[in-house]
């Protein structure tokens, strides 16, 4: 009977094993052969072995500032987002009048496609009709940012676009919180623990395996910001300021055509990002504390 169960699974597993070879598998083992190639996007490409990788890390500056840009935007925005959604989930987790239509609404944002928001959010930031500036400008702010248009404020721009939907972080917290067992919040208070303790000693490591689940996807979610940049800043914003990793390599596969060297490129993230997560599972068992541990 145990046989003919893993027999059925392996049946019903079939459909995701085949998709996770012909969507995947198959894709990262010709972009790896054309990573070796000057593949152009009309022409086959000759093997030239690892002269990309060559060209990519002593001769092409725009690669390291890509990159530059790309981990500027996971320090900046990574730390905001985390705090922001964590103080938010704490408001929504009260027991509020009509709190249930506000977290509905709040989380509205998260499920907008990034491409529609960020459209909106280009009017938004208009520098001369957009509606931020004219807020900054009621509240006595004589010479408003330029936003888009300015290489020192497109990022903070595109930062403040995705604190707008910040709510889909928020939304996860709060299953979290509601995980956690009131209980334990009693003893604290009966043995004298104020609200700050509470939240330092009880919320914070009960709370601890989501906050990670969150850094784990936010740091994936940074390294391939791609279609909102696009829409806001195009191939690279105003003097590069904008020219994150993906837009890099779709300048080069796309745009330019060389699809070999957009390959080496794709390589080089996977690398990078499989070697991020690796460290964060490294550290997991020292900041991460599971109810089930002894």
């Amino acid at each position: 009977m145990r046989r003919a169960e893993e027999r059925a699974a392996y049946l019903f597993l079939t459909p995701w094993f085949a998709g996770l070879v012909f969507f995947m598998a198959v894709p990262l083992v010709w972009a790896f052969h054309a990573s070796l190639t000057d593949e152009q996007l009309l022409r086959p490409g000759r093997l030239v072995g690892l002269a990309n990788y060559v060209y990519m890390f002593t001769q092409d500056r725009f690669f390291y500032h890509s990159l530059y840009i790309t981990f500027k935007w996971l320090v900046i925005t990574i730390p905001l987002y985390l705090v922001s959604g964590l103080l938010l989930s704490l408001l929504l987790n009260q027991k509020l009048f009509g709190i249930n239509l506000f977290r509905t609404i709040l989380y509205i944002p998260a499920v907008l496609s990034g491409v529609a928001v960020a459209v909106l959010w280009l009017q938004l930031l208009n520098p001369d009709l957009g509606a931020v500036n004219f807020v900054l400008t009621s509240l006595g702010v004589s010479n408003p940012p330029a936003w888009m248009e300015s290489p020192t404020w497109a990022m903070p721009g595109a930062a403040l676009m995705g604190l707008w939907g910040v709510g889909g972080t928020a939304v996860i917290y709060l299953a979290g919180l509601q995980n956690i067992s009131p209980h334990l919040y009693e003893a604290a208070a009966i043995d004298g623990a104020g609200e700050l303790a509470k939240f330092r000693y009880i919320t914070l490591p009960m709370l601890s395996p989501t906050i990670f689940f969150l850094l784990i996807n936010a740091v994936i979610d940074s390294l391939l910001v791609f279609g909102p940049m696009f829409v806001l800043g195009g191939t690279g914003g105003p003097e590069n300021s904008l020219l994150f990793y993906m837009i890099y390599l779709y300048r080069r596969a796309f745009v330019e055509g060389l699809m070999g060297y957009a390959s080496a490129l794709a390589w080089v993230l996977t690398l990078i990002g499989c070697a991020l997560v690796f460290v964060m599972f490294r550290f997991e068992r020292r900041f991460v504390f599971y109810e089930a541990q002894e």
